[in-house]
């Protein structure tokens, strides 16, 4: 990984051009939260990467017309911006404990910050979805409808994992729970989506280009933490590794492969109704994404998020994961 030892004055990393991808941006960047601090986050942040925006995309980045018809493609934009808002207020709220019960002014002040981040995105996933056609009024209604079953299926099972390390007050393992159990699994299909809507749905592509920023900082300082923990008591780190354990399993048992399948299998449907606007747009270098499969696109995914965990674990001085299975799920 490449050090960052001091703030970097450029701020490339919260660049709207500079930053890298989530996923390289996770596993190179080294950022702290003596250097993610408040005013980091108002300059390079609010008054930085977020200045101009409109709706969490810049003003003038399209919605195709055809994205407000009902049909495939719109639904499984909805699904997936209705998810992934229903879970970031989630985080917003969890994150609470961290900021109550971070051990000093710096760390409380970065969890103050992401807590921030997170509502802001589910602000902007739900604004996406009022672009697209859907008024305040039914809001409520569809985005249950259509990402209701798949929050109680995936995102409330690992609220019920941890409530016992709030209920302990164990800060420690709230932010290994966030970095490594929550945005570390999630990140990389947020990359996936940022990527396979850039031709179809510009702004879509942009929204999530921004709240990628964002979790490069959440995902990188969350890991610098609990290495400096681990530096600091290393006899932590068999209770730390334990509990990563306890997470991956019960990922294994909720259906986020299915509910990932799913939103690809109404994607694929979607895109081939506007092959002409995908073109030989690549998804990812050598790849036309009208030739990848959902499945394909959906392993892809979980093999960022196997090799960006194997990476952070080491950087924190935790025993990698387990290889991955046939079907993309940890042993």
């Amino acid at each position: 990984m490449t050090s960052t030892t001091s703030p970097r004055t450029d701020q490339d990393e919260v660049g709207w051009e500079t930053a890298p991808t989530l996923i390289d941006g996770a596993r190179t960047l080294q950022l702290t939260v003596g250097q993610c601090n408040l005013d980091y986050w108002f300059t390079a942040v609010a008054q930085g990467m977020l200045a101009g925006l409109a709706n969490g995309h810049r003003p003038g980045t399209p919605v195709p017309g055809y994205m407000r018809e009902p049909g495939p493609l719109r639904t499984a934009l909805i699904s997936e911006l209705g998810f992934r808002g229903m879970a970031e207020e989630k985080a917003a709220r969890a994150i609470s404990f961290l900021v109550e019960s971070a051990p000093d002014i710096p760390t409380m002040e970065f969890y103050a910050t992401q807590l921030i981040d997170e509502a802001r995105h589910a602000r902007v996933f739900r604004g996406h979805i009022s672009e697209l056609g859907v008024s305040s009024r039914e809001m409520q209604n569809v985005v249950r409808e259509l990402s209701g079953p798949d929050i109680e299926a995936v995102i409330e099972p690992l609220e019920r994992f941890a409530q016992p390390v709030r209920d302990a007050r164990d800060f420690v393992g709230g932010v290994v729970l966030l970095t490594v159990l929550v945005e570390g699994v999630l990140a990389p299909a947020a990359e996936l989506s940022e990527r396979k809507w850039r031709m179809l749905d510009p702004a879509a592509a942009e929204i999530e280009r921004g709240a990628g920023i964002d979790e490069i900082r959440h995902l990188t300082v969350g890991s610098s933490i609990i290495r400096n923990h681990l530096v600091a008591a290393p006899q932590e780190a068999s209770r730390l590794r334990s509990l990563i354990d306890e997470g991956m399993e019960m990922w294994v048992k909720v259906p986020m492969l299915e509910v990932l399948r799913k939103r690809e299998e109404l994607f694929q449907e979607g895109m081939q109704q506007y092959a002409s606007v995908v073109g030989d747009y690549e998804i990812w270098p050598g790849t036309r994404l009208l030739e990848t499969t959902p499945g394909e696109r959906v392993e892809k995914a979980l093999t960022w998020s196997f090799e960006m965990q194997q990476e952070r674990l080491t950087y924190m001085g935790l025993a990698p994961l387990p290889a991955a299975d046939s079907d993309g799920a940890a042993d």
